[in-house]
C-alpha cells in the first residue's frame, strides 16, 4: 500500500514538530480523556484519526508519544 503522507510525517517526527504543536495547543486530551470524548479510528503518527462521541464529526488529532498527549483537533 502506498503511503502518500509518510515522508511528512517522519519528517515532522524527526524534527520535533508535534512537541512544538503541543506547546501552542489550546486543548489537550491524556488517553483517558481521548476515550471518553473519541472513537479512535487509526494511527499514523503523529496522527490519530478519531470520530467525536458527542455529535459523530469525524476528525484528527495530533499527538506526541512520551508524554503521550492528544491535541489540536481538526474536523474533516
Amino acid at each position: 500500500m502506498n503511503d502518500d503522507t509518510e515522508a511528512m510525517r517522519r519528517a515532522m517526527l524527526e524534527t520535533g514538530q508535534p512537541q512544538r504543536d503541543l506547546a501552542q495547543a489550546d486543548q489537550r486530551w491524556d488517553t483517558e480523556q481521548l476515550r471518553a470524548e473519541f472513537e479512535v479510528l487509526g494511527f499514523m503518527a503523529p496522527f490519530v484519526s478519531v470520530c467525536r462521541k458527542a455529535d459523530g464529526v469525524k476528525g484528527c488529532l495530533e499527538f506526541t508519544h512520551s508524554p503521550r498527549v492528544y491535541f489540536n483537533f481538526t474536523p474533516d
